[in-house]
C-alpha cells in the first residue's frame, strides 16, 4: 500500500509543479497579425502610445502565418493596419492617414507625410477593447 501512497505523492507533486509554473508565466501580450491567405503580406502599424503617434512597418508575413509586431503590453484600445500582398496587388486600407516609407521604419507623427519626405497610406482602424494580446487576421 506503501507504493500506491508514495506514487500519489509523487502525482500531486508534479501537478502542484504545473499550477505554479502556469501562474509564474507572464502573460503573453503585444499586437499580432495572422496572414489567412495565400500570399506574402507586408504590414505596417500605426498607434498612439499615450504621447505621440507613430507608424512603422514593414513586417513581412508569409502566407497562413502570424508575426508579433508588438510584444509588450498595449498602450492603447486602438491600432491601425495597412497591407499589401507582395506579388498579386491589393490589400487591406482603411480611412486613417499614416506615414510611410520604403524599407524599415519607425516614423514619429502623422501629419504632413509629404512634407517630412514620406507616403501617407490609409490604414484601417482595429479596436482591442483594452486588451492587453490582440491577433489581428488578414483574409481574402
Amino acid at each position: 500500500m506503501g507504493g500506491l501512497r508514495d506514487t500519489l505523492w509523487v502525482v500531486r507533486r508534479i501537478a502542484l509543479a504545473l499550477i505554479l509554473l502556469t501562474l509564474a508565466a507572464p502573460a503573453q501580450a503585444g499586437f499580432g497579425v495572422c496572414n489567412k491567405t495565400a500570399h506574402a503580406t507586408d504590414v505596417a502599424l500605426g498607434y498612439y502610445d499615450g504621447k505621440n503617434w507613430s507608424s512603422q512597418g514593414w513586417w513581412t508575413v508569409g502566407p497562413k502565418a502570424c508575426t508579433q509586431l508588438l510584444k509588450d503590453k498595449l498602450p492603447g484600445r486602438y491600432y491601425y493596419l495597412y497591407a499589401v500582398h507582395h506579388e498579386i496587388g491589393g490589400g487591406w486600407d482603411g480611412e486613417h492617414g499614416f506615414c510611410v516609407r520604403g524599407g524599415q521604419f519607425r516614423i514619429e507623427g502623422h501629419a504632413d507625410c509629404a512634407k517630412r519626405g514620406y507616403d501617407r497610406k490609409g490604414f484601417f482602424q482595429v479596436d482591442t477593447g483594452e486588451s492587453l494580446d490582440w491577433t489581428e487576421n488578414l483574409a481574402d
